[in-house]
């Protein structure tokens, strides 16, 4: 699933191509990911509300994209505001594509990728299930292997009023929260173990398993240490590690050791510096031991039994 910097990727994309933009238009085949934002129930199809959606959007200029925790926000005109939640497979894209045999009917359509290069040539960017056409002939496009992916139109207030958004904890890289506060929100979570913690959005949001397991091999602390036995350094050096990780991972544009593409359909390359996640059987940078993994809650966390001690 793509976290925050692969989100807050995507959002400075938007800002910078279709930021201006009107919306033209809009097309899918997946009606289910049409959220109705007073009804989400799972796999419920809102047919009000996806009959509404191209009309809700056509004719509204988008004035800027936000990131809350892993959400996609697109502001736009007249008071309006469009959610994405890429979940696990999901990814917006920037481009042109054509609609093959429209006229037959959804099942029968076929998107084809005219533009950027990476799109056409990049398997994992052929899934696209909604596309949002703008005034300048290029679309807004998501892209999800799996269709789990929700996208949700509304008023501004309806939708920052969501729990997703409203349960969600201080952002991990929130200017305000400082080491100490940090360190407070992780030991409140009594009972749950380290790992688990730094995943749950309601008490840090941004961060899932890549980042979990690269912050918590930079600061040596072992993934299963319940937060109520984490010292004060220890803490220290988780937030100082969440402080490194992320924005270098931001740099590189994100990881793509799965599905995770930009706007262009690129790869990010965070993934040629990963420092534990994915690296089972294979040195530790550190001390050369072997990395270990452990699943916890279907999860699978890496570590390195010398460094990171139990």
């Amino acid at each position: 699933m793509p976290e925050l910097p692969e989100v807050q990727t995507v959002v400075n994309d938007l800002n910078k191509k279709v930021v201006g933009r009107k919306i033209t238009g809009a097309w899918f085949d997946w009606p289910k990911m049409i959220k109705d934002p007073l009804d989400q129930s799972k796999n419920k199809v809102a047919h009000k509300h996806v009959a509404v959606f191209e009309k809700f959007l056509t004719g509204e200029k988008i004035v800027e994209a936000k990131r809350r925790a892993k959400n996609i926000l697109i502001y736009l005109t007249h008071d309006k505001l469009l959610l994405v939640h890429q979940k696990m497979t999901g990814h917006m894209l920037v481009g042109k594509w054509r609609i093959k045999n429209k006229e037959s009917g959804i099942k029968n359509q076929e998107v084809i990728p005219l533009e950027p290069k990476a799109m056409i040539t990049d398997p994992y960017n052929k899934y696209v299930h909604l596309i949002l056409y703008l005034d300048n002939g290029k679309m807004l496009a998501l892209s999800d292997l799996r269709k789990f992916a929700k996208v949700i139109a509304g008023s501004v207030q309806e939708i920052e009023n969501l729990p997703e958004l409203t349960n969600l904890g201080p952002d991990a890289l929130d200017p305000n929260l400082t080491v100490e506060k940090f360190g407070a929100t992780l030991r409140q979570a009594q009972g749950k173990k380290i790992y688990q913690v730094l995943m749950d959005q309601q008490v840090i949001a941004g961060i899932g398993n890549i980042y979990a397991n690269e912050i918590l091999w930079l600061a040596k602390v072992y993934p299963l240490t319940p937060t109520y036995k984490l010292t004060t350094s220890q803490l220290k050096n988780l937030y100082r590690a969440t402080r490194k990780i992320l924005p270098r991972a931001l740099k590189l544009r994100g990881t793509s050791t799965s599905d995770f593409r930009d706007t262009d359909g690129m790869k990010g390359k965070y993934g040629n510096e990963l420092l534990v996640y994915q690296r089972g059987g294979e040195p530790c940078f550190r001390c050369k031991t072997k990395i270990k993994r452990v699943s916890m809650g279907g999860r699978s966390a890496h570590f390195c039994p010398k460094c990171q001690k139990a």
